[in-house]
């Protein structure tokens, strides 16, 4: 069952229409934080800003990007589909401009670490997603639509992940850090390996008007399943063999790969919506791999594997799984032209500069820079074209 939202054909930018849905403010808000957070993270490297935040400039770099932004577009697109899944209405309007908020708030507060209290920062910050937790929960619980209560189950893990980063810094745990933000890397990978197999194959079929491909039911369960022991060992409960997490991480990169290959990329080359998405995809894949690798052996490191999850991975899928939401819920057609066109490209080549820079004449400076501000060029485009599109209400 799906709700349609009838709203006064007005296409003058309004509040209204910005909080309508939850994909509107933050698809928005989130990929301009990103921009303005490379473009600090790039100064700093450069040493033409110094930044004052809190928990530190590496800290906040990595907390920033994986929970300013990329958390924030998981609640984004949860609390938009969770309407169409249950056909009940999601948070909207004053709700939606408090939770919004609240995330707008601890952005903020991130950057007066000497004028506020470092346990009052924590708390802001960790109130978003228990918030977006209990507002997806409350639809799926009513719907009792019980397929997606794992969506819950993620949220709640994210926002344990989000309590151990701020642990990391109250009580100087640098370790707890590094697991708190693997962890995370993977919790969203493992959004992108579940949404990704819901609806790539559907996106796939549609957008180039081929046969959809039917998945296999053995091959969607270890790809799942792979990928959540994953999950669950990047967090080091307990001493586990190096050569068995490695194991686990290179059989759900290498079934998350089968998984890809079926999709059959080349029929979408000349879609643009379509093989961007099946390039991240790829990329995830690939990071996994790489990531099993790494624990084992010195020819990759750990860095290059987290940001192929990363910017390989989240940065790529999620600029274009909101260009493709952003117009399919606005009443739009979903194409792309040549400057969303041109961002895909960008952010591949962020993601080849960024994991294989090193093995170029590039000094690590260099290498921070030009992916940097390659990400900035290719989320520029997104804001500049759909800023009008999110501000606005449905063409229809």
């Amino acid at each position: 069952m799906s709700i349609n939202i009838n709203t006064k054909n007005d296409q003058s930018p309004n509040f209204e229409a910005l909080f309508e849905l939850a994909f509107r403010p933050f698809f928005l808000s989130a990929s301009l934080f990103s921009i303005v957070a490379l473009l600090a993270w790039a100064a700093f490297w450069n040493g033409s800003a110094a930044l004052n935040v809190y928990g530190g400039v590496m800290w906040w770099h990595i907390h920033e990007m994986l929970f300013g932004f990329a958390a924030t577009i998981v609640v984004g697109f949860l609390l938009t589909a969770v309407q169409n899944w249950t056909g009940v209405r999601s948070i909207n309007g004053r709700g939606l401009m408090l939770l919004f908020g609240v995330w707008l708030l601890a952005r903020i507060a991130m950057f007066f670490p000497s004028s506020l209290a470092p346990w009052s920062i924590a708390l802001l910050d960790m109130l978003f997603l228990p918030i977006a937790m209990g507002c997806l929960a409350h639809n799926i619980i009513s719907a009792k639509l019980w397929r997606n209560a794992m969506f819950i189950v993620i949220l709640f893990l994210m926002t344990l992940a989000n309590a151990a980063m701020h642990y990391s810094v109250l009580f100087e745990q640098a370790l707890l850090m590094s697991k708190a933000a693997n962890g995370m890397v993977l919790l969203i990978t493992l959004v992108m390996c579940i949404m990704g197999g819901r609806v790539f194959p559907m996106f796939t079929a549609n957008g180039t008007s081929t046969p959809r491909t039917p998945a296999l039911p053995w091959l969607e369960k270890l790809c799942i399943v792979s990928t959540v022991l994953a999950v669950i060992l990047s967090f080091q409960f307990q001493s586990i063999p190096q050569h068995l997490v490695a194991t686990v991480f290179i059989v759900s990169g290498f079934a998350n790969g089968v998984r890809a290959l079926r999709w059959k990329i080349w029929v979408a080359l000349k879609t643009p919506l379509v093989w961007s998405l099946h390039l991240s995809y790829w990329a995830v894949a690939i990071g996994l791999v790489m990531y099993g690798v790494a624990l084992v052996s010195g020819s990759v490191s750990q860095s290059q594997a987290v940001h192929m999850l990363t910017v390989g991975g989240m940065g790529a899928m999620i600029l274009s799984m909101i260009s493709r939401v952003s117009l399919g819920h606005t009443g739009r057609i979903i194409v792309v032209g040549k400057v969303m066109t041109t961002a895909f490209s960008l952010m591949l080549l962020a993601l080849l500069v960024r994991v294989f820079g090193a093995h170029f004449p590039m000094n690590t400076i260099d290498i921070i820079t030009l992916s940097s501000l390659l990400w900035v060029f290719a989320y520029s485009c997104f804001v500049a074209l759909y800023t009008p599109i999110l501000i606005r209400a449905r063409v229809d």
